[in-house]
């Protein structure tokens, strides 16, 4: 049955881009960033079950009380998480993730979203697997393995920011309550206990992680170790290949849409505008508690909708390129280049703090701690013939100190270039 599960998903990983490319350039605008991460994500479970064990599957639990507090998916409907407990040396100790999968910036998009996982637990999997970071298995998993591992649903478009509502659209963007309900729920099963605790989260998740790490160390005792990991969470306020900069112009609809200036941290909304504060670079400098930034320098998600989505390269110079790295021209390579040197400028502040953490290789990828393949695998992505894992761990641990940073590409051989077809 599992191995059916997972067959499944490959199918819909590849059907979904395959659709996902033949919307028309109105659609786009709307609903290629509400898909495209989504595809992303999905591809985690067929890269992780390729050739392996058969990983955990985790029930999903609901929220029964967060419809009082007006914490609910974009429908109305109640939030949800995964958990597996922990046990032995780990009993007390709490890993959080906060599930990514892409972002809405219209009423339109929204209301195509409330229809999906994204936006209702009417919609979301009863049990989803278990493999990377949430691994139960030692040889898998081996720093994290026997914790408290919860992944937290995501259904409201924003990263879990959002606390406000669009009744004429019957839209609920409640993602701030959401994640105060999750974290209220998971305290009354013993997290408040912790020892040790970890927040992380991929993609729209790893800029949640971003967003409420201080929030997550202010919810636990003095006593407990707190740390963050945003994985593939580095959203680059870039420009395009059009010269233009198709991400802000998305993120400024998804603040304007769920009035995030409100709610985004005021250490940033206090001298720079609200869209600006949904960018990590502009974030990452004011937290306080210890942070890890995972992500590829040439990140794959990054690469296609936001330096050449379709609106920025309508006659498709950059199509091939985006698909497959080694189809890139040395004049796209140049530019790339020149984005992954804007990553390296941008987390230079933050680097110099000792209690932060970085694994920034140079691959075409997106989201790693999720995938067994990338996170601790026989062949896994290194930098200083350390894998993802490991690198995480010895930061988490204070065993130490985490700095990586790769040489530029193509110097590294142990990437997983995705490709699509």
């Amino acid at each position: 049955m599992a191995k059916l599960f997972m067959w499944l998903w490959s199918l819909v990983f590849v059907g979904f881009f395959v659709v996902s490319k033949l919307v028309d350039s109105y659609e786009f605008e709307e609903f290629f960033f509400n898909k495209t991460e989504g595809v992303f994500l999905e591809s985690v479970y067929g890269a992780s079950a390729a050739g392996g064990p058969t990983p955990l599957m985790v029930g999903l639990t609901l929220i029964h009380g967060a419809g009082a507090r007006g914490a609910v998916c974009l429908d109305g409907t109640l939030p949800g998480y995964h958990i597996h407990r922990g046990y032995g040396p780990g009993a007390n100790s709490w890993l959080v993730q906060l599930e990514g999968g892409g972002w809405c910036n219209t009423i339109r998009s929204c209301v195509y979203r409330k229809k999906t996982r994204r936006g209702s637990s009417n919609y979301m999997e009863k049990q989803i697997p278990f493999t990377g970071i949430l691994s139960n298995k030692a040889e898998e998993n081996p720093d994290f393995y026997n914790w408290n591992r919860v992944k937290v649903r995501y259904c409201d478009g924003a990263s879990f920011t959002g606390d406000s509502e669009n009744k004429a659209a019957q839209l609920q963007f409640r993602g701030k309550r959401i994640y105060e309900a999750a974290m209220n729920e998971l305290m009354s099963k013993g997290m408040r206990y912790a020892k040790q605790a970890l927040l992380s989260g991929c993609s729209a998740g790893g800029l949640a992680s971003i967003m409420h790490c201080d929030d997550f160390r202010n919810l636990l005792p003095y006593s407990t170790k707190v740390k963050c990991l945003s994985d593939a969470g580095l959203f680059m306020d870039a420009v395009d290949v059009s010269g233009g900069r198709s991400l802000r112009n998305f993120f400024g609809g998804v603040v304007q849409l769920q009035g995030l200036h409100k709610t985004l941290p005021r250490t940033c909304t206090n001298h720079l505008d609200a869209t600006s504060c949904f960018f990590p670079e502009n974030l990452i400098n004011n937290i306080k508690t210890p942070l890890f930034l995972l992500n590829a320098a040439y990140d794959s998600w990054q690469l296609q909708e936001s330096l050449a989505p379709r609106g920025a390269d309508p006659h498709g110079v950059w199509h091939d390129c985006t698909l497959n790295n080694e189809r890139c021209s040395p004049s796209q390579i140049q530019f790339l280049q020149g984005f992954r040197i804007h990553m390296l400028n941008t987390i230079k502040r933050f680097a110099a703090s000792r209690q932060n953490g970085l694994f920034i290789n140079s691959c075409f990828a997106h989201c790693q701690s999720e995938r067994q393949d990338t996170w601790f695998s026989d062949n896994s992505p290194m930098i200083n013939n350390k894998p993802i894992a490991l690198a995480v761990g010895d930061w988490y641990f204070d065993r130490s100190g985490m700095k990586a940073i790769d040489c530029a590409y193509p110097c590294d051989r142990t990437c997983h270039n995705l490709v699509f077809r």
